[in-house]
């Protein structure tokens, strides 16, 4: 039976690779930054919540990590953890660097100093690759980053990538580009697309106000998006890996489908707000997965009607 430490197992993405560790005989070993008071509601909406131990842990500690995975002797490291939002890394940059960055930097140089064959997965960002225009990002693409938050996960990238290659760490990034869920909080656009949505539906007189909804986007299904982070640990080789649908659509379309999901039009409900725009902004966000099929034979189910579909029906 495999030990796995997942760092960030409250947020979306730690709640669903929990689950699916879960189901694969894993013992599952979750960390908040206060496990004691943290309601860890995501792992109790996905029915999981007494199957996972849990350590408090801050990634910025090395100290605190090293102790931490000398406790828990993982085979796996799942680093999940940091400030996850573009829009709040601009008004936090610093806390969005050293959450992002340090903390990675600390998992890594804990496993060189423990001496253990305990693989490493790191949540990478497709943000990194910053506005490349209508060309498919791959893993080849060059990094361009437009926000801090883009430029923390750019550092962890090359964190990782060094490590590997100069202490024969099996570390491994997966380049992910926007994936969605019920258990997004509504500070994430499409949460509060989805929810303005269904609440306008009840007959209410709200506006839904919105920034630049003519950038585009490859959202995908977040529970499909975990199996790609724990296929990467499972191959003989580390490498790195985007991880898409490898189709993209505006905002615009994805208000409209929510809207849709509804029975409304979506023109009659939504404002324009210039306080909402952010100082940089990518235009348009395209990737190319095909690695992740050929070499993980992973490749997403639902695109992003289907997602928005989801999330409306779940609400």
């Amino acid at each position: 039976m495999k030990t796995a430490l997942i760092c960030g197992v409250s947020g979306q993405d730690g709640a669903y690779l929990a689950k699916l560790l879960l189901e694969k005989g894993y013992t599952v070993v979750g960390t908040s930054r206060d496990a004691q008071v943290s309601s860890f509601r995501n792992l109790l909406r996905l029915g999981i919540r007494e199957k996972v131990k849990y350590k408090s842990l801050v990634p910025t500690d090395f100290r605190g990590v090293l102790q931490v995975i000398s406790q828990v002797k993982p085979d796996e490291i799942y680093n999940l953890a940091g400030q996850t939002s573009v829009g709040l890394s601009f008004e936090q940059p610093v806390e969005t660097l050293e959450s992002i960055a340090t903390g990675t930097l600390n998992f890594l140089e804990a496993i060189r100093f423990i001496g253990a064959p305990i693989k490493f997965y790191n949540a990478g960002s497709s943000e990194c690759f910053g506005d490349i225009g209508d060309r498919p990002a791959d893993e080849n693409t060059p990094f361009r980053p437009r926000s801090p938050y883009a430029v923390a996960k750019s550092t962890a990238f090359w964190q990782v990538a060094n490590y590997r290659e100069a202490y024969d760490i099996f570390a491994c990034s997966g380049i992910l580009f926007n994936h969605e869920s019920p258990l997004r909080p509504q500070r994430f656009v499409t949460q509060k697309i989805v929810a303005a949505a269904c609440r306008i539906a009840k007959d209410t007189s709200e506006k839904l106000y919105l920034g630049n909804i003519s950038v585009k986007r490859d959202w995908g299904w977040a529970a499909e998006y975990v199996e790609a982070m724990y296929l990467m640990l499972q191959q003989e080789q580390a490498d790195d890996y985007v991880v898409a649908t490898g189709h993209s659509y505006s905002l615009e379309e994805l208000v409209a489908q929510a809207f849709n999901c509804v029975g409304l039009n979506w023109q009659d409900h939504v404002v324009t707000d210039d306080s909402l725009l952010r100082p940089t902004d990518l235009a348009v966000s395209k990737a190319n997965p095909t690695k992740a099929k050929e070499k993980l034979g992973w490749s997403a189910n639902y695109k992003m009607p289907d997602v928005i579909r989801m999330m409306v029906e779940a609400y």
